[in-house]
């Protein structure tokens, strides 16, 4: 079985290197490889050369690295990477330091015992650390969730999170359109309607950041989450 573990990346010179040093660091269970695909949205900083540079300094590593020709979103560097990875099974992980990489074991066990297919990794459950932050987010995230799971008759808690990971061909059976956070919500849908599809979820940790610190997303993709419910459910 192989990983592969998908990076958009938009302007995170600073922690490009740091988190794929976390990425290396970590040994999969039961032998299972790592593949590492970047996918730079077109940063306006020095994302691009933090990266090459890591690459040079890391031979031995699977890095696959792709460019986009102009900036398109979060959701469009996302579905360039799922295009791009080779892997029998995917996970989505952001350029900066807000998840930790160590938790990639905790995913993929159920998927690996062959108990699921989609397992979401929530911030809201489980007793690991967890940045206390923005309340009007956290209210946010619980209301899109919910209105997510009124359309699913899934019982997540968490359906924002940045750490989904599922078996590559599942994407043989739907296209994904979002190009920012709405891909979020619409993954979702779409995982939901997969006959027998099997979907878990495990407790992750997270470490926040505030804007100051490069958080993106903002409250109009809030309200483009509310559309995506909306359209990848009931006007499928």
């Amino acid at each position: 079985m192989k990983l592969s573990i998908v990076i958009p990346a938009y302007n995170e010179e600073k922690t490009i290197h740091l988190i794929l040093e976390k990425v290396i660091a970590v040994t999969l269970i039961r032998g299972i490889e790592k593949e590492i695909v970047i996918v730079d949205d077109c940063s306006s900083d020095n994302t691009r050369s933090a990266i090459q540079r890591f690459i040079d300094a890391h031979g031995d590593v699977v890095i696959r690295y792709f460019e986009q020709a102009k900036n398109m979103g979060k959701g469009a560097a996302i579905r360039r990477g799922f295009q791009e990875a080779s892997g029998d099974v995917i996970v989505i992980q952001d350029a900066d330091l807000e998840y930790d990489p160590e938790e990639y074991n905790i995913l993929i066990k159920p998927i690996s015992d062959d108990f699921a297919d989609v397992v979401y990794g929530s911030r809201f459950i489980g007793g690991n650390p967890h940045r206390i932050l923005f309340f009007w987010h956290s209210i946010g995230n619980k209301f899109l969730t919910f209105l997510s799971n009124m359309f699913t008759d899934l019982n997540l808690t968490d359906m924002e999170t940045c750490y989904k990971m599922f078996r590559s061909s599942l994407l043989e059976q739907f296209t994904l359109e979002e190009n920012r956070f709405g891909i979020e919500p619409e993954i979702t849908a779409k995982f939901a309607r997969i006959k027998k599809v099997r979907i878990y979820e495990v407790g992750i940790s997270y470490y926040g950041r505030t804007f100051a610190e490069g958080k993106k997303i903002n409250w109009k993709d809030g309200f483009r989450a509310i559309y995506c419910i909306l359209k990848y459910n009931l006007f499928r």
